[in-house]
């Protein structure tokens, strides 16, 4: 398996599995880890978080990826990352992110996906990486720009029978 726990200066991002039922279930219930995450509902039960686990640690294919962003110092969960789209013929990939709102403004997030974008690069031997951010999440946009991304397109996600308008921001390695 290609997948592997990720280390960074403050952070450790493990890959994701069944030990993390309750996290996933508890930030991706919550309404502020949601509100930009335009791909599905908040989850309402533990069966919800097992379906986005088993998704992640399905073995075949292998073209996504999430990992559990923890704390070093203190061991606490504080948001995942990873890859929704790795297009191995075109060496793109797209990313996402996450963060638990106590833990925004504090740099993680930046760790995170920096580290993610090495892995991406030197393992999976990425040429582009792809960010697809809605319009009014001003925090991601700045995250992506500090690491160099440029906007390269739009695009509409439909959720809830409605647009919603994102920029593509790419980062060329």
């Amino acid at each position: 398996m290609i997948y592997k726990n990720l280390e960074a200066n403050r952070l450790t991002l493990k890959c994701i599995s069944q030990d993390d039922r309750e996290f996933i279930y508890r930030h991706f219930s919550d309404d502020c880890v949601n509100e930009f995450l335009f791909d599905a509902e908040p989850i309402q039960t533990m069966e919800q978080a097992d379906e986005i686990i088993r998704f992640y640690t399905d073995p075949v294919p292998a073209f996504w990826h999430r990992w559990i962003i923890i704390r070093k110092e203190d061991g606490v969960k504080i948001g995942t990352c990873g890859f929704h789209r790795w297009d191995q013929n075109k060496d793109t990939v797209e990313i996402g992110y996450d963060m638990s709102p106590e833990y925004w403004g504090k740099g993680y997030a930046i760790e995170a996906v920096g580290r993610l974008i090495e892995f991406t690069k030197d393992v999976l031997g990425v040429k582009k990486v792809h960010a697809h951010i809605y319009i009014q999440n001003d925090r991601s946009v700045n995250l992506v720009k500090h690491l160099g991304f440029k906007p390269t397109g739009k695009k509409n996600e439909i959720f809830r029978g409605k647009p919603y308008l994102h920029h593509i921001y790419t980062l060329e390695l």
